[in-house]
C-alpha cells in the first residue's frame, strides 16, 4: 500500500487525492486510492462514510449527481435524483389540509432516495470504463465500521441538533437515533449507529438493488408509510439512478462542467461565463469591489434564467444548452451596469449537502454531491434502519401552473450541482460547496479566485466570502458578506447599491466549498473549507 497523507485542510504534491468536508470521508478515500482504486472506487468509499459522519448534511436517504472527467475523453455525469411517488399530488397534500408541501414529517419524505442507486451506476460505470476492480463491500467497509464502532461527534452536527431541536426531537424514532441518552450529544462525543451499519453491510453484500427491491426495501416502505409518508415499495422498486451528460460551457480559460436539470449548474456556469466576459472587457483584481459586484450581478441575471428554466429534464421548457453560447453570455453581459446593483427579488432558498472530490494517479476525476435538503432532511427516521429520509419534494408547488409543480413521478429541483473544469494550459479540476443558494456563488467565487485571478487554492476558499439571498441559515435576500471583508469594499458595494448585512467570518453559511487542482505533470493541489470539519487526503507522489 502506498503511503498517505492524510488529516489537513490544505495539501500539495499529491499524485492522487480525495477532498471531503469530514477528514475520516477523505481518509476512507485516500485509503482506496492507497489500494490502487479509481477515482470512482475512492468516491463510493468516501461518500459511504460521510453519511455516516456528517449526517446532518446527507445521508443513504437523500439524492446525489456525479460529474466524472478522464483525460482525453468525454466527460459523464450519474443523475441520482428521486422522483415522486405514484400516489404524491397536489390532491393528496389538500385533502389532509396542506396549502404546501411541509419540510418536516412524513408528508415531507415524499420521493424517492436516489444516492445509493447513484453508487450502483458509478461502480457499474467504474468497471465498464475505468477498469475498477475493487468489490463494492470493500467500498463500503469504512463507513460500516464508522457506523458500527462509533466517531466523535462534530460540532456541527451538535450545533445543528441544537438549533433545529424544535423541529425534530419531536418524533422518538429520530430522537432515539440522534440522542440515544435523551439529550444531544456533545461534540467529541463517541456516536454510534448500529443498525445503520447492518444496512450498510447488507449492502455490500446483497448490492444496491436491496435498497429499492429487495429486503431493505420492505422495511423503508413499511417504515415510511408508518409515519405518513406517500411513498410506497413499488416507487422505490421502480426507481434506478441513470447516465446524462453534462453541461459544458467552452470559455477562453477552458471547458467548465456541470449538471444539466434539475440541478442549478446552468447556474453557475453561466456566473463564470458573464464575469469571465466581463473582466476581459474592464480587467481588476480579485477581492475589491470591482470582483465582488461583478459575480453579484452576474449571479442575479443567471439565478433569473434558472427561475424560468430548472425543472425536471423530462419537462424542460427549452434547451438549456442555448444559454451557453459565446452569443448569448454577452448579449447577458451586456446587461450588467458596472456602476450600480440591480434590483433583487426573493428567489428559493434552503439546502444542506456535501461536495467531495476525488483524482486517481491515471487523471481520472469525479466531482460529487450528497443530499438531504434541509438539516437532517424531512426529519423521518426509518426505524431499524437508522436511515433519515431526505425531503427534497418540499422544492416542489402544489400550483399546476408554477415551473416545478407537484406530480407523480417528477424530478424536484436541485440546489445540488457538481463542478469540474478541463483548462487550456493543461490543468484539470473539480470543485464544489454545499450551501442551497450559495452553491454557485460560491462556485464562482473560489474558480475565479483560483484559477481566474491566480491565487492557490487555500487561499481562494479561505478568504472572506459573500451570499446574496437566501440559504442555510439565512431567512432575508440581501447581500450576506463575512465581516473581515475589508471596509472598504463593503462601503464600496454599498455605494453602488447593495442591500448588505454583515454576518461572522469564517461562516457556514457561507458553505463548505472545496477544490482539487491537477496539473499536467499530474500534482494534485487541493484545499478544503476551514468552515467545515474537512480534510484533502491523498497518496504522496513518489511514495510506495
Amino acid at each position: 500500500m502506498k503511503r498517505l497523507q492524510v488529516e489537513t485542510a490544505i495539501s500539495e504534491g499529491l499524485s492522487a487525492a480525495v477532498i471531503a468536508p469530514h477528514w475520516l470521508a477523505a481518509r476512507a478515500g485516500a485509503e482506496v486510492l492507497a489500494e490502487g482504486g479509481n477515482a470512482i472506487e475512492a468516491m463510493i468509499a468516501a461518500a459511504a462514510s460521510i453519511a455516516v459522519v456528517y449526517p446532518h448534511m446527507n445521508g443513504l436517504g437523500g439524492d446525489s449527481f456525479w460529474l466524472m472527467q478522464s483525460p482525453g475523453k468525454p466527460a459523464q455525469a450519474i443523475e441520482a435524483c428521486g422522483y415522486a411517488g405514484a400516489q404524491t399530488d397536489s390532491a393528496w397534500y389538500r385533502t389532509r389540509g396542506y396549502e404546501s408541501i411541509p419540510h418536516r414529517g412524513g408528508p415531507a419524505a415524499c420521493t424517492v432516495a436516489g444516492t445509493v442507486s447513484g453508487w450502483e451506476a458509478a461502480h457499474r460505470w467504474s468497471q465498464q470504463n475505468w477498469n475498477g476492480q475493487l468489490p463494492l463491500h470493500r467500498l463500503l467497509e469504512p463507513a460500516r465500521i464508522q457506523a458500527t464502532e462509533g466517531f466523535a461527534v462534530s460540532a456541527s452536527q451538535s450545533q445543528t441538533l441544537t438549533d433545529k431541536a424544535a423541529e425534530l426531537l419531536g418524533a422518538d424514532s429520530f430522537k432515539s437515533v440522534f440522542c440515544p441518552d435523551g439529550w444531544i450529544p456533545a461534540a467529541g462525543t463517541q456516536f454510534r449507529q448500529p443498525e445503520l451499519g447492518s444496512i450498510l453491510e447488507r449492502l455490500g453484500r446483497a448490492g444496491c438493488s436491496d435498497f429499492y427491491r429487495g429486503e431493505i426495501a420492505a422495511t423503508l416502505a413499511a417504515g415510511l408509510a408508518a409515519q405518513g409518508s406517500p411513498l410506497q415499495l413499488a416507487d422505490l422498486a421502480g426507481f434506478s439512478a441513470r447516465l446524462v451528460s453534462p453541461l459544458e460551457l467552452r470559455t477562453p480559460t477552458g471547458t467548465l462542467r456541470n449538471l444539466p436539470p434539475p440541478t442549478q449548474g446552468i447556474a453557475s456556469l453561466l456566473i463564470l461565463g458573464i464575469y469571465q466576459r466581463l473582466l476581459a472587457q474592464s480587467p481588476h483584481a480579485a477581492d475589491g469591489v470591482d470582483h465582488l459586484h461583478t459575480l453579484v450581478e452576474s449571479t442575479k441575471i443567471a439565478f433569473r434564467i434558472r427561475g424560468t428554466l430548472v425543472t425536471d429534464p423530462d419537462h424542460l421548457p427549452e434547451d438549456p444548452s442555448r444559454y451557453l453560447t459565446a452569443e448569448t453570455i454577452a448579449t447577458l453581459a451586456a446587461q450588467v451596469d458596472p456602476s450600480h446593483a440591480a434590483p433583487w427579488p426573493s428567489p428559493p432558498g434552503g439546502g444542506d449537502t456535501v461536495w467531495l472530490g476525488a483524482i486517481d494517479a491515471q487523471g481520472q476525476q469525479v466531482s460529487f454531491i450528497q443530499s438531504l435538503y434541509h438539516e437532517f432532511g424531512s426529519g423521518v427516521v426509518v426505524p431499524g434502519t437508522g436511515i433519515v429520509w431526505q425531503n427534497r419534494g418540499h422544492s416542489f408547488s402544489l400550483d399546476a401552473g408554477a415551473v416545478n409543480p407537484l406530480q407523480p413521478g417528477r424530478r424536484p429541483f436541485h440546489t445540488l450541482n457538481p463542478a469540474g473544469a478541463q483548462l487550456q494550459d493543461g490543468r484539470s479540476l473539480v470543485y464544489g460547496t454545499m450551501g442551497g443558494e450559495g452553491q454557485p456563488q460560491t462556485q464562482a467565487a473560489i474558480f475565479s479566485r483560483a484559477i481566474l485571478h491566480g491565487q492557490d487554492p487555500a487561499r481562494a476558499i479561505a478568504s472572506p466570502r459573500w451570499l446574496l439571498g437566501r440559504t442555510w441559515g439565512a431567512g432575508t435576500d440581501s447581500l450576506k458578506v463575512e465581516d473581515d471583508l475589508p471596509p472598504e469594499v463593503v462601503s464600496g458595494l454599498r455605494a453602488r447599491g447593495h442591500d448588505i448585512d454583515l454576518v461572522p467570518a469564517c461562516n457556514a453559511m457561507m458553505g463548505h466549498a472545496g477544490m482539487l487542482v491537477r496539473d499536467p505533470e499530474g500534482r494534485i493541489q487541493g484545499a478544503s473549507d476551514p468552515r467545515c470539519d474537512g480534510a484533502v487526503a491523498g497518496i504522496r507522489a513518489g511514495s510506495r
